[in-house]
Parts: structure tokens; C-alpha cells; sequence
């Protein structure tokens, strides 16, 4: 799901989409929230650590593919403290059945113990202090802002980097422009939300190669030329 990767550059302002498309955008996440009013991150988690430890092991891998893992992993160390006692060579024991566990291990232990030199065992809120921990990039710290503490990031994955390509909604190509441009148009009501939706809509109805366009409940406001009639 995330993965470290460089800071994003400072993005020239996004212009305000005109009226007529600030209606059709307006009208895309009012049909998600109708559909889904309280989106839900896939990944499971039983507290903000434990979050950040999820989404971390989630870089290039599926989200069920780290719920396999993690359950036993979060029972005997859903701590810091617990992570950073069980060590490397046990975190990588539980989670080898995911993609690239030997680096996982190793960051997952080394940012649990940077949490407990640097902020007293805390997730801590903002983007920086997210970003300095070894495995954690914009997008990984984006997701743990918006599902542990509520705030209105836009954690652009693949599935958001071409759904707001193909809409369009915010075009862009990098994941950092497209975040930009999705903060300009999305309207501050459907902010917090906005990411989630995208994502489960990318997942499950406007995959990559065949997109599901006969159940989706937004076709009429798509402008991607190549539609089907998958169902």
C-alpha cells in the first residue's frame, strides 16, 4: 500500500475546477457517501501502532495478504515497547508469508524503537514526524492521519493515482500531483471520506483492465472513453 519514497516537491497551485465540473465532481462523492456513508479501511488494526505497523507491511503487498500475518503478530506485540522486545528475527518469523519481510521486519522494529526514543511510545500526528520513521512515505503516513486521527489526507495509491486519472478527477503523473490536485477539487465535505471511497471503488468496480463500468454508479459522470460491459 506504501512505501518510502522521496518528499513530495511543492506543486504549483491547482486552479479551481469551473462550475459545470465542480457539479459533476460534487455529484461523484455524493453518490459514494449515499452508497457507503462510513468507508472502512481494509487492513487490520487494533490501535494506532498497530495501524502504522499494518500499513507499513502492506508496501507491495495486498492488504489480505497482511491480515493473514498480523493478527498473530499485533497478540504478541501491539506496543512499541512489545515490537521492539520481540525482535527482529521474530517479527520476520510472523510476517514471512508477505512480500520483502526481511525489510520489513527490520523497519518495523526500528520504528517502533525510534517511537519510544523520539515520542514516548506515541503515533505521533503530523506528516514530518510520520515520514522520519525508517518504511513510512508520504502515503503510509497519509493513511495512518486519516484512519487514527481523522485528518482529511489523500494517501494516493494506485488505485487512486488511476481512478483520478480516468475520471478525471485531479489528472497528474505522479502520486504527489495528483494528491495536489485532489485537495483542490474534492469538496471539504467529502474530504475525509474521499480517499477510502476511491480506493474500494478502484479495488472492486474500476479495476485496471477491466473495469466493472455495468455496476458502477457513477458511469454517467465518467468521462473514460474505453467503458465496458463487465459486470
Amino acid at each position: 500500500m506504501a512505501g518510502k519514497h522521496s518528499p513530495a516537491k511543492t506543486a504549483a497551485p491547482r486552479r479551481r475546477p469551473g462550475a459545470a465540473e465542480a457539479r459533476r465532481i460534487e455529484e461523484i462523492f455524493a453518490r459514494f457517501s449515499a452508497a457507503n456513508p462510513e468507508p472502512k479501511g481494509e487492513l487490520y488494526y487494533t490501535n494506532p501502532f498497530t495501524l502504522l505497523v499494518a500499513v507499513v507491511l502492506s508496501a507491495q503487498a495486498t492488504d489480505a495478504g497482511v491480515n493473514k500475518a498480523t493478527p498473530a503478530l499485533f497478540a504478541q506485540a501491539d506496543t512499541p515497547a512489545r515490537m521492539a522486545a520481540l525482535g527482529e528475527d521474530n517479527v520476520r518469523e510472523a510476517i514471512k508469508t508477505i512480500g520483502l519481510f526481511r525489510s520489513k521486519a527490520k523497519h518495523v522494529v526500528a520504528l517502533s524503537r525510534l517511537l519510544i526514543e523520539r515520542h514516548n511510545g506515541v503515533v505521533p500526528q503530523t506528516r514530518d514526524e510520520l515520514t522520519a520513521l525508517p518504511g513510512v512515505g508520504r502515503k503510509t503516513a497519509n493513511v495512518v492521519l486519516n484512519i487514527a486521527f481523522h485528518q482529511p489526507t489523500m494517501a494516493v495509491d494506485t488505485h487512486i493515482f488511476r481512478l483520478s486519472n480516468r475520471l478525471p478527477l485531479a489528472k497528474g503523473k505522479t502520486p504527489e500531483a495528483v494528491e495536489a490536485g485532489l485537495e483542490a477539487v474534492v469538496p471539504q465535505a467529502y474530504r475525509l471520506h474521499a480517499h477510502h471511497w476511491l480506493i474500494l471503488h478502484g479495488r472492486y468496480i474500476c479495476k485496471a483492465r477491466k473495469p466493472a463500468c455495468n455496476r458502477c454508479i457513477i458511469k454517467d459522470l465518467c468521462r473514460y472513453p474505453a467503458k465496458t460491459d463487465e459486470a
